[in-house]
């Protein structure tokens, strides 16, 4: 497919915005192997090839292991992730998955046993930033294979 814009320069205020949400994550001290897992999780959810290869890649560079990143779509049926890692998956689905379900009393009160009130919301602030880059490369058709990490 070929790309419709480069929203990068067509708005560069927009992408100022989101770059400074990421720098809030970046700096909340979320580990950075959660973060990745939750990108590319929900980039899964959302269809979002270009993002799904860069967090992949992103992933693998920070250490993540080929074997977790294969079995995420199916976190739940496998023994790799931590508790803290399965809450924040689970946290992930549901807010991806917003329009499709209610975040239920029991789902905040599982992923507030692994997370502080901050972390969550740092979670939940990570949540929100690869939804928008998904949205943004999905509309925009941003070319999946052109990310190389840095």
């Amino acid at each position: 497919m070929k790309p419709r814009l480069d929203y990068s320069k067509t708005a560069p205020g927009a992408l100022k915005g989101m770059l400074e949400l990421e720098k809030y994550v970046h700096g909340s001290g979320l580990e950075r192997s959660l973060y990745e897992l939750v990108k590319t999780r929900a980039s899964q959810i959302n269809g979002c090839a270009y993002c799904i290869d860069m967090h992949t890649k992103d992933a693998r560079r920070a250490g993540e292991t080929e074997q977790r990143l294969y079995a995420l779509s199916a976190w739940r049926e496998t023994p790799f992730y931590t508790q803290r890692e399965r809450a924040a998956l689970a946290w992930t689905e549901a807010l991806t998955r917003i329009s499709e379900n209610e975040i239920s009393d029991s789902l905040y009160k599982a992923t507030m046993e692994y997370f502080s009130e901050e972390e969550i919301v740092a979670l939940t602030m990570a949540i929100i930033a690869i939804n928008g880059w998904n949205r943004l490369a999905i509309s925009f058709r941003t070319t999946p294979g052109s990310y190389e990490p840095q």
